[in-house]
C-alpha cells in the first residue's frame, strides 16, 4: 500500500486504511504482518506499508483490498483544504524470492577437450571439464587447469557463483517491481472508500 506521489494527506491514509485493514482481516479470520514500512514526513505516517496476509480466503481479502483507496476524511493538516479524498495505492506483489539450492548431485560432470594453446598433454587427454546444472541449465565449460580434478572444482565453483548471482538479479528484480507500484497510483474512481469511525467499504464505489 503506497501513497505514491502524493502530498502529506495520503501518507495519513495509508496509516489510516493498513489500520482498517487489519482490523477487516481480523474479523474474517485473516492474519496480517507487516514486513515493511516506510514512514512519512509526518509521525505516524506512512509512505508505504509492506502487509503479508494469510489464512483461508486470503487470495479473495486481498483482491477486495487492491486498486486505487481513497480515504475520505478532512485533512489533519491544513484546515483550509478543501479537498476530502485522499488516494493511495494498493497491489499485490512478490515478496520472496526462491533460493536456487545447490548440490554436486545436479551437476552433471563431463571430460572434453578443447584446442588452444596448453601443451600436448592437454590436446591428448580429457582434462577440461564441461558441467551442467540440471535445476537451473546453466553450463560452464572449464580448461585452465592442466587436470581434470582441478578443472572440475572449478567449474563447481562457477556454477555456485553464476548460482547465486542469478538469485541476486532476481531478488533485485522483484524489489524493482514492488517499487514501481508507488508510480501507478491513479486519483479518482477508487476501488474502495473508506471513512473514519465507519466499517469496512462495502465494495467498489465512486469517490465524488
Amino acid at each position: 500500500m503506497s501513497a505514491g506521489r502524493g502530498p502529506q494527506e495520503c501518507a495519513w491514509a495509508v496509516a489510516q486504511l493498513s489500520r482498517r485493514l487489519d482490523a477487516d482481516a481480523a474479523r474474517q479470520g485473516l492474519t496480517t504482518h507487516r514486513l515493511e514500512t516506510v514512514p512519512g514526513d509526518r509521525n505516524g505516517t506512512y509512505q508505504s506499508v509492506l502487509v503479508r496476509i494469510s489464512g483461508q480466503g486470503a487470495g479473495t481479502f486481498i483482491d477486495s483490498w487492491t486498486g486505487t483507496l481513497c480515504w475520505q476524511a478532512p485533512s489533519p493538516y491544513r484546515a483550509s483544504a478543501g479537498r476530502k479524498n485522499w488516494y493511495v495505492i494498493a497491489r499485490p506483489c512478490q515478496v520472496d524470492v526462491p533460493h536456487t539450492p545447490f548440490a554436486e548431485a545436479d551437476v552433471v560432470i563431463v571430460g572434453c577437450r578443447t584446442g588452444g594453446p596448453g601443451g600436448q598433454h592437454r590436446n591428448k587427454a580429457s582434462t577440461a571439464v564441461r558441467a551442467t546444472h540440471r535445476p537451473s541449465g546453466i553450463v560452464v565449460v572449464v580448461d585452465t587447469e592442466r587436470q581434470f580434478s582441478q578443472n572440475r572444482r572449478l567449474a563447481l565453483e562457477l556454477i555456485r557463483q553464476r548460482i547465486a548471482d542469478n538469485d541476486s538479479s532476481a531478488g533485485r528484480a522483484v524489489t524493482t517491481a514492488r517499487w514501481r507500484i508507488h508510480d501507478e497510483l491513479v486519483r479518482g474512481n477508487p476501488t474502495r472508500v473508506e471513512r473514519p469511525d465507519t466499517g469496512s467499504g462495502s465494495g467498489p464505489t465512486a469517490s465524488g
